[in-house]
C-alpha cells in the first residue's frame, strides 16, 4: 500500500505557474511509477503526466506537453508537477497516482493508487 497526499493547488491567473507536490508514504516509493490525472467539473478524469520509477522516462497528454513538467525526488518520496503557461481549461482537481506497473500506458491502464486531489483554478 502507498498513501498519497497532494499539495500546492490554488487560484492563479491565466499565463501563471503553479507547482503541485505529492508526498508518498508506505511501501518503497521508488518501486512505483507515478503520475498525475485531473478532473474538470462535469468531465471525466483524464491523464496528465507520468514518470518512471527512476525518473528517466516521462509521458504527457498532448494538451499539456511543453507546458507541464513531471519530476520526482526518490530521496524525499515526492513527485512534482510544474505547470507553466496555465490556461482556464487547466482548471480541475489534480490527482496524484501511483502504479506498480510501468509509467508508459498509465493513462490508458489507470494506476493502482490515488490521492484525494488538490484543486487548481485558473482565472481568465
Amino acid at each position: 500500500q502507498v498513501q498519497l497526499v497532494e499539495s500546492g493547488g490554488g487560484l492563479v491567473q491565466a499565463g501563471g505557474s503553479l507547482r503541485l507536490s505529492c508526498a508518498a508514504s508506505g511501501r518503497t516509493f521508488s518501486s512505483y511509477a507515478m503520475g498525475w490525472f485531473r478532473q474538470a467539473p462535469g468531465k471525466e478524469r483524464e491523464f496528465v503526466a507520468a514518470i518512471s520509477w527512476s525518473g528517466g522516462s516521462t509521458y504527457y497528454a498532448d494538451s499539456v506537453k511543453g507546458r507541464f513538467t513531471i519530476s520526482r525526488d526518490n530521496a524525499k518520496n515526492t513527485v512534482y508537477l510544474q505547470m507553466n503557461s496555465l490556461k482556464p481549461e487547466d482548471t480541475a482537481v489534480y490527482y496524484c497516482a501511483a502504479s506498480l506497473s510501468t509509467a508508459q500506458g498509465m493513462g490508458a491502464r489507470g494506476p493502482g493508487y490515488w490521492g484525494k486531489g488538490t484543486l487548481v483554478t485558473v482565472s481568465s
